[in-house]
């Protein structure tokens, strides 16, 4: 299975921006899919943006125009720039990577993400 690595989390206040890294082990990282999921306090788990290994993108109806989804094949990373960050924004944030024919996949440690003034 591939590893993965997330980082860049932190406080920042309402109106800011971070730019969350998963980094990953493996030599066909390319082939995955690749998403970042939130989980706050009391709630489950969600999915807030994911990538194939197209580059085709997908986001959640509460982040579409704030948050960026990227990939560096090369480098064996994805990026999430997430700008405007409220409030509500808050939770700790894991990476995942899967084949494009399975569900589960790996997951990251997580990286916590607090917007507060």
């Amino acid at each position: 299975q591939v590893q993965l690595v997330e980082s860049g989390g932190g406080l920042v206040q309402p109106g800011g921006s971070l730019r969350l890294s998963c980094a990953a082990s493996g030599s066909i990282f390319s082939i995955y899919v690749v998403g970042w999921y939130r989980q706050a306090p009391g709630k489950q788990r969600e999915l807030v943006a994911d990538i194939t290994n197209a580059g085709n993108t997908n986001y959640a109806d509460s982040v579409k125009g704030r948050f960026t989804i990227s990939r560096d094949n090369a480098k064996n990373t994805v990026a999430l720039q997430m700008n405007s960050l409220k409030p509500e924004d808050t939770a700790v944030y894991y990476c995942n990577a899967r084949f494009p024919w399975a569900r589960g996949g790996s997951w990251g440690q997580g990286t916590q993400v607090t917007v507060s003034a």
